[in-house]
Formats: C-alpha cells, sequence, structure tokens
C-alpha cells in the first residue's frame, strides 16, 4: 500500500523521503498529511488520487482535442456529391465567362444568375404538382 501511494505521490510531484528518527511519517508534512488522507480513503472505499492534477487535467483535455481533430468529416452520399460538384461546375463556369475583373460586381453577378436558374428550374415542376383540394 504504501509503495503504491509513494509511487503515486512522486508522480504528482511530492518528496516521499522519511523522516530518520521515525520512518512511518515523511519528512515533508504535505506528504504526510496525503498519507493520512490515502489511507483514509482506502478505510472508505474510495479510489486514492482520486482527483486529478493540473498537469493531468491539460493532458486529458490536450488529448481529447488531438482526437477530436483527427476525426474526419461525416462521409456524404452519391446525391449530395453530385449536387455539390453540378453547383461547383455551375459557379466555375459563370465567373469564367465574366472575365473576373471587377471583384465584388462580378460575385453579384454571378450569384444573381444562380438565382435566376434556381428559380426557373422551381416553375416547372411547381407547375407539374397538383393543386390541393380543401375537402
Amino acid at each position: 500500500m504504501r509503495s503504491a501511494f509513494e509511487a503515486w505521490a512522486q508522480r504528482d510531484g511530492h518528496i516521499v523521503r522519511r523522516r530518520e528518527d521515525k520512518p512511518d511519517e515523511y519528512l515533508v508534512f504535505e506528504t504526510q498529511r496525503r498519507w493520512v488522507i490515502w489511507q483514509a480513503a482506502l478505510e472508505h472505499g474510495k479510489p486514492p488520487g482520486g482527483r486529478k492534477t493540473a498537469a493531468q487535467k491539460e493532458a486529458a483535455a490536450a488529448e481529447k482535442r488531438a482526437a477530436e481533430a483527427v476525426q474526419r468529416p461525416p462521409a456524404i452520399n452519391a446525391d449530395e456529391a453530385a449536387v455539390r460538384n453540378q453547383v461547383l461546375n455551375e459557379v466555375l463556369d459563370a465567373f469564367s465567362s465574366l472575365g473576373g475583373e471587377r471583384g465584388m460586381d462580378d460575385i453579384l453577378k454571378v450569384v444573381q444568375g444562380l438565382k435566376r436558374k434556381q428559380d426557373q428550374a422551381i416553375e416547372p415542376v411547381a407547375a407539374k404538382a397538383p393543386a390541393r383540394q380543401n375537402a
């Protein structure tokens, strides 16, 4: 039990040297106090060293951030990929036809042109849909 405590205390940065006149006590008061707390925790069935140090908390947070950074973006299905490619191609075609000399004016023209195309594509679909009748 004492060796487990000393290993934990050293990892936490405490001095685990014992007194020469009383080998059951530690030379540093804070280490002795933690030893008494450790023993009390064991008596009550609580895990000793359950509290994390600031370094352990920071290491856990860094590990969590690293795991989140490694996660891949969610995969998209074939339909979404086709729509994205179609939109990208339309935007590229619109910009290449303008020549790209005026900056924001060109961007506004592209956006307005795409909105017009979208509205024109929606109108035929709306005309084909049957009208709702109130019953």
